[in-house]
């Protein structure tokens, strides 16, 4: 009986001291650290336990710490975000470069375009080296020169024409001589000229044919061609008096010059166009009549 009142008692005691203790405090000073502590608190548990109780219950820790470690922590992660963006943005951009030269290297049309190009390119080099060939050509057009005629045989007789009809016919047999010059050093000519014709007013006399020529460079040629005429009716237009015979005469000739520059690939053409007027006098026979001031040239 006595020791359970013993107990009973010493039981009521410490629930009467317990508060008696909790309520009244100790009073204690929060010392800031300094910022060597502060390094060192912000890879430890992030309080100090220096200055406070050894109670578990009065363990204390304090602001400042929590302030400036939250900053610190803070600026940490905006720079280490930072420099991920930066360092990001660069590997992106590289793949992107990376990628737009694979895709430029992948092309399967690029090797068509280029050669397409260099082959146009060729082509215009090669047509400005024509055009250049064919522009000089035409500083060298060919030089022809009538030198003369002669006049073989001129016969006058009454006769009758096709149809019939009585007047005085003509027979006529010359020859021409014509001298044909290329002043051009790079290329030959091919000369094909139209027929010879020898007119009294608008009648036809006499004509001749010529044969085609070549001739090389810097080089010329003669060429002699027959102009003839037989029994071509005259209708009184022509005096038949042989030894007063005075017959003011054209004589036309057309003549169509070829040059081969480079093959057949660049050709220069040549026309030209000549009439030669002079008299025909019956004392001339057969003596060579010169026709060197007598002709006009058309190109």
């Amino acid at each position: 009986m006595h020791a359970k009142t013993d107990s009973e008692a010493t039981s009521i005691d410490a629930a009467i001291s317990w508060p008696q203790r909790s309520a009244i405090r100790p009073l204690y000073y929060v010392q800031s650290p300094s910022n060597h502590d502060v390094e060192k608190m912000s890879f430890g548990s992030g309080c100090s336990p220096i200055g406070s109780p050894s109670h578990p219950h009065y363990y204390h820790c304090s602001p400042i710490h929590h302030s400036r470690e939250s900053s610190t922590s803070r600026f940490s992660d905006r720079a280490l975000f930072s420099y991920k963006s930066i360092r990001e943005g660069s590997v992106r951009r590289r793949y992107e470069t990376d990628d737009e030269t694979d895709v430029g290297d992948d092309d399967p049309f690029r090797t068509v375009r280029l050669y397409a190009c260099l082959i146009l390119s060729l082509i215009l080099l090669f047509t400005i080296f024509c055009l250049i060939l064919w522009g000089s050509s035409k500083s060298y057009p060919p030089k022809v020169v009538v030198k003369g005629m002669v006049v073989r045989d001129l016969t006058v007789q009454a006769g009758n024409d096709l149809s019939g009809v009585p007047t005085d016919m003509m027979s006529f047999n010359s020859t021409v001589r014509i001298l044909y010059r290329n002043p051009s050093t790079f290329f030959a000519v091919h000369v094909t000229a139209s027929p010879l014709l020898l007119h009294y007013s608008n009648l036809l006399l006499a004509s001749g044919e010529m044969e085609r020529f070549t001739v090389g460079r810097k080089n010329g040629k003669s060429i002699v061609t027959v102009v003839h005429g037989h029994q071509i009716p005259l209708y009184g237009g022509v005096s038949v008096h042989v030894d007063t015979l005075s017959l003011p005469l054209n004589l036309t000739l057309v003549l169509r010059s070829k040059a081969y520059i480079l093959g057949r690939l660049v050709t220069s053409r040549f026309h030209t166009r000549i009439i030669c007027s002079f008299t025909l006098n019956a004392k001339q026979f057969p003596k060579p009549l010169s026709l060197l001031h007598s002709c006009n040239h058309y190109h």
